[in-house]
């Protein structure tokens, strides 16, 4: 199995939305922002070749909205998914399996390309895994979350016939585990890897950044933050003891970390990339 890091690009977001309640003063400490009050984030996905399957997990945010779209975003980096994809060796059409997180756009836009005469699938040998309850949610969206639901995302995959869903919890594929989280938004999947006695979690928006450990660092863009709070300190008191690498899919200063019990609480361990950890 060979499990590599693919660098999407970067983007901003307003610091206090990512932060929720947490002031500034604290927060700033290990995300420091701009004049504007943004901080730099990642859009870091995961890609598990199997030798059977090529296993993509989630996919950017891809480059076909306006530019006044993206101008609220101040996209910056050198890596885009298909460069990153080539970079390690492969070609889109290589993956098996996009695996997706949850459907906002920084998340799925990039499995989705425009064309003059409408819009395509860039992993045309792929399926497009979801959940039924997530994407009611996503098609069907609450005026909180409509603006991170984008049609131009959704529908294509609905119509090219590559979508399927993830039917409950467990074993999607050997050494792939699903858990849904609800705070985030409704039945967020949380993939976990085995990886030779190592589990490795691709924590998408349950955990943001090392910033997010603490327990009351929760997004303003949470739709249910008590949910989130016990959903985190539950997966934060396994990860610790069972001694999970966290994979940090938007800290824009760390790949991976480790966690552990301490007097205040569950706490950063070690950052570092994942190569460093396996």
């Amino acid at each position: 199995m060979k499990i590599i890091p693919i660098n999407t690009g970067y983007f901003k977001l307003d610091g206090g939305a990512m932060f929720g309640v947490v002031p500034k003063s604290l927060w700033q400490r290990t995300n420091p922002a701009d004049e504007k009050n943004l901080c730099p984030w990642a859009m870091r996905c995961l890609l598990i070749d199997t030798g059977e399957r090529v296993i993509l997990i989630d996919n950017g945010i891809g480059d076909k909205q306006s530019d006044r779209f993206f101008s609220h975003f101040y996209l910056h980096g050198d890596d885009s998914l298909v460069k990153s994809l080539e970079t390690n060796g492969y070609h889109p059409d290589d993956i098996t399996d996009m695996f997706l997180t949850h459907l906002h756009f920084d998340h799925c836009g990039g499995g989705v390309i425009k064309k003059e005469d409408g819009f395509e699938m860039l992993f045309k040998n792929a399926t497009y895994w979801t959940n039924k309850a997530h994407w009611k949610w996503a098609i069907e969206p609450n005026p909180r979350e409509k603006a991170s639901f984008l049609k131009e995302n959704l529908q294509p995959m609905l119509d090219s016939g590559q979508l399927k869903y993830v039917e409950e919890e467990g074993e999607l594929f050997p050494d792939f585990h699903v858990k849904f989280y609800s705070g985030h938004t409704d039945a967020q999947m949380i993939p976990f890897i085995k990886y030779q006695e190592k589990t490795i979690v691709f924590v998408a928006d349950l955990l943001p950044s090392t910033g997010h450990i603490p327990l009351p660092y929760v997004m303003g863009y949470d739709t249910r933050p008590l949910i989130t709070l016990k959903e985190k300190k539950e997966f934060l008191d396994e990860a610790a003891e069972n001694d999970y690498i966290l994979f940090l899919e938007h800290d824009y200063y760390n790949e991976c970390c480790t966690v552990t019990k301490t007097e205040k609480g569950v706490r950063l361990n070690e950052a570092k990339s994942l190569q460093e950890f396996i």
